[in-house]
């Protein structure tokens, strides 16, 4: 017996339905993990190790990361969307980016920066992501346009 005859109805509709339906954010995060996957350098820096969409937990946090980017000494958090509103700055930072050291001790002198893939953004929005140290990586045609944050 193959692995589709052990299925049930609700997996098997559950599966075509992620195949068929996805979100605007999912294709968001396949589109900037399949160009960081062939460029894996994102404002200067080079990347080895690409996670993309991953669930950990640990001392009763539990969060979700988009994209997130490792190489010898750094580490970069990315938060996708296909649009980014104010709000998601402020949970990049405050939540997503505060909870890394608690849930991924082992890096503790890595140097972590933030970033957001997004297909749109506007102009305030960028400013503010900017200004507060949120690198921007942002769909342009077939191809990524970073807007680096001022160190």
């Amino acid at each position: 017996m193959d692995r589709i005859s052990e299925m049930d109805d609700n997996h098997l509709e559950e599966l075509l339905h992620r195949a068929i339906f996805k979100t605007p954010k999912t294709i968001a995060r396949e589109f900037f993990l399949n160009l960081l996957e062939i460029n894996p350098v994102v404002a200067g820096e080079s990347f080895e190790i690409i996670h993309s969409g991953f669930h950990t937990s640990r001392v009763c946090i539990e969060e979700a990361y988009d994209l997130v980017l490792f190489n010898k000494d750094t580490v970069f958090i990315f938060e996708v969307n296909d649009r980014v509103h104010h709000k998601v700055i402020a949970t990049l930072i405050k939540r997503k980016g505060g909870n890394f050291p608690l849930l991924f001790p082992e890096y503790p002198e890595f140097q972590r920066y933030l970033g957001l893939a997004t297909f749109s953004i506007e102009d305030d929005v960028l400013q503010e992501a900017l200004d507060r140290g949120v690198t921007v990586l942002q769909r342009h045609g077939d191809l990524i346009e970073t807007f680096p944050a001022a160190a």
